[in-house]
């Protein structure tokens, strides 16, 4: 099956509407069952599917959400109304998306380094995925930031891995977001961050290239450049957006509809903060927008503590942090919207 590149394209497009972002509720089991653990809830299938059914039947999620990642367990499931979760989730307007990557490996040979794995079976799994609904998929692969590192032959697998997901979900007529992850452990400096994002980026899109991706068809999703969590150097939220903006225009081709900035290890309001910087740099070619977890889902996950009870009250947190993140889309995010939910 060829992709229909005005279809792919519409798609992307409509995943990056202006005011609106992705929800990445994708988490594999082991790291929902972390998260759970960290505020009692107790994990299972049924306790996982109660909680994203309580985060996709939120009222007014689709005024700042596009699009939802989902898990492969999730996207088989139905929400409480006996519906399943993709339909909906298109219902009501939000696009439903699917993570499709099987989570990272060591890399042989080259001790902290990573790869991807799941490109066995995917052609496959990826007309089941469509057949549940799914719109879009992702594939996330990590880079670590060291003195000696990524090295060259890290960044060539993890690239072509990317590219290979992408060309399968274009085949497919699914809109592909690719994900090179430029992690923020470490003590690397700005500077060293912003060297190695764009040689990953510059890597990344030669394999796309090769690949013979359609650009218009696909969107990227990324970090924010940042020093490393453990670098003495500490840098403001204005340089982080420039430094970021910079980044991108010197790696990411024109072509590309869209740039969804993952939230990464930042805290729910200071990844809000610089996301709401970077979308007022200035005109780039791409629109700009978020494809948060934790950051988006943080609050409603301590509210809910899988009581029934605190179901409204979560989803009151949830539908707060997604407005406050739409308008940052639009630079128009200030610190007052939260005190006036604090106070509230």
């Amino acid at each position: 099956m060829s992709a229909k590149p005005t279809d792919l394209g519409t798609t992307a497009r409509a995943l990056v509407t202006a005011g609106k972002g992705l929800l990445a509720a994708d988490e594999s089991t082991p790291t929902i069952e972390k998260r759970f653990a960290a505020v009692g809830i107790p994990c299972d299938e049924e306790s996982r599917r109660a909680y994203r059914d309580l985060l996709f039947t939120t009222a007014g999620m689709n005024e700042a959400i596009s699009g939802t990642i989902l898990f492969d367990e999730t996207i088989r499931q139905e929400t409480g109304s006996s519906t399943p979760m993709a339909e909906w989730l298109a219902s009501v307007g939000i696009i439903p998306g699917i993570k499709v990557d099987r989570g990272t490996v060591e890399l042989p040979r080259f001790p902290g380094e990573k790869f991807t794995e799941g490109l066995d079976g995917l052609r496959a799994r990826l007309q089941e995925y469509r057949g549940f609904g799914a719109r879009f998929t992702k594939w996330r692969c990590v880079f670590s930031v060291g003195k000696d590192t990524p090295t060259g032959p890290c960044m060539e697998t993890n690239a072509g891995g990317l590219a290979l997901f992408a060309a399968l979900s274009q085949e497919a007529e699914l809109v592909p977001i690719v994900e090179p992850e430029v992690l923020m452990d470490g003590d690397h400096s700005l500077a060293r961050a912003e060297a190695v994002a764009m040689s990953v980026l510059h890597e990344v899109f030669a394999a796309l290239a090769r690949h013979r991706i359609n650009l218009e068809g696909m969107l990227l999703k990324t970090a924010m450049v940042t020093p490393g969590a453990r670098s003495p150097e500490k840098a403001g939220i204005e340089e982080i957006a420039a430094v970021t903006v910079r980044c991108l225009r010197r790696s990411v081709p024109a072509a590309v509809p869209g740039v969804v900035f993952l939230s990464g290890g930042q805290g729910d309001v200071e990844a809000t903060e610089r996301l709401n910087a970077i979308c007022r740099v200035g005109p780039t070619p791409w629109r700009m927008t978020f494809s948060f977890g934790r950051a988006l889902q943080n609050d409603a996950l301590k509210t809910w503590k899988g009581s029934a009870a605190h179901r409204a009250a979560a989803q009151a947190a949830l539908a707060h942090r997604a407005r406050c993140n739409g308008q940052a889309t639009l630079g128009r995010y200030t610190e007052a919207m939260d005190r006036k939910e604090t106070a509230a």
